[in-house]
């Protein structure tokens, strides 16, 4: 039941979040083409982008919740990933596209209206902090969540900019500063970017999870008592915060029970220290004469593999 109020609370804000940006687009639309200003216009285009990434995001929310299936055995936890390696895309593209314009307007420069830009990049940072306050918990465990708090993020910083380009201009009167802040925009969008397809590809091609090591996990497997070697070990992830094992484990010739407590506190060791909560793990039994025999084996094989 807290899981599905959980999940039903994540949809929900991500929902609010999407119309209200939406609302706001419209209108700072409107107000870039009266002001004539290319900063309002690219943070618009740029807010047009966050609405299409939450609205993405609340799709692979709701397609990730979905229990698994005879052909999805693991559930559509790379629903969200896939959002967030798109959502990251749109803002590389929409980056490359304001530099453009950018470069544009630094040939032919335009008056703009000052009063304008600030009033409505005011009022879109209001929206835009609201709308991260409502994803920030959520962002923490999730890269698709976290993708479209990315896009929030850069415009809140954008609308920052904004401001203090409106009131620099309003002062100094140089025009040139409109499209430097579309400059500045379209590199904290590329900034805001990178870090989601870096990860999303790790995980698409089922790279180690982010901040772990292999060989710690296959150290904290080895100090367990009755495990004397570890090997053929792969982890991967399923979403950003579900992650799976496989592993041989070389342990003494026991009985079904004593195995069994070896795996049951493998397991708990994985879940505890590493959040791998999907694990596969094939035992390989032998006798105590034959233990040193196997590992050396083993280290010899590996140093061979790294070289």
């Amino acid at each position: 039941m807290h899981v599905h109020t959980h999940h039903y609370r994540t949809g929900r804000k991500l929902q609010f979040s999407l119309w209200v940006t939406a609302a706001f687009i419209i209108i700072e639309f409107a107000a870039g083409i009266k002001a004539q200003s290319l900063a309002l216009l690219s943070d618009a285009g740029h807010n047009f982008t966050d609405a299409l990434a939450l609205g993405l995001a609340w799709f692979a929310f709701v397609i990730q919740c979905r229990p698994p299936s005879q052909t999805k055995t693991f559930g559509y936890h790379r629903a969200g990933v896939l959002a967030a390696f798109i959502n990251a895309l749109t803002l590389v593209l929409l980056a490359v596209f304001i530099f453009y314009e950018s470069y544009k307007r630094f040939l032919s420069p335009r008056e703009v209206q000052e009063d304008i830009m600030i009033i409505v990049a005011g009022a879109g940072l209001v929206v835009n902090v609201a709308v991260m306050w409502a994803l920030h918990s959520e962002s923490r465990h999730d890269i698709n969540i976290r993708g479209a708090f990315m896009h929030m993020l850069g415009d809140a910083l954008s609308s920052v900019g904004i401001i203090i380009g409106g009131f620099v201009i309003a002062y100094t009167g140089l025009q040139w500063i409109d499209p430097l802040l579309s400059v500045i925009i379209g590199i904290l969008i590329l900034w805001s970017g990178w870090g989601i397809i870096h990860e999303s590809l790790n995980i698409l091609l089922e790279g180690l999870p982010r901040g772990m090591k292999l060989d710690d996990v296959c150290n904290a497997l080895r100090q367990i008592d009755g495990v004397i070697e570890v090997h053929d070990l792969h982890i991967w992830s399923l979403s950003s915060s579900s992650h799976a094992l496989s592993c041989h484990t070389v342990i003494r010739d026991l009985p079904p029970s004593a195995s069994d407590v070896i795996l049951r506190e493998m397991n708990q060791v994985l879940a505890e220290r590493f959040r791998i909560d999907h694990t596969t793990v094939q035992f390989e039994h032998v006798t105590c004469e034959h233990a040193e025999e196997i590992c050396s084996a083993h280290r010899q094989m590996v140093g061979e593999h790294h070289h």
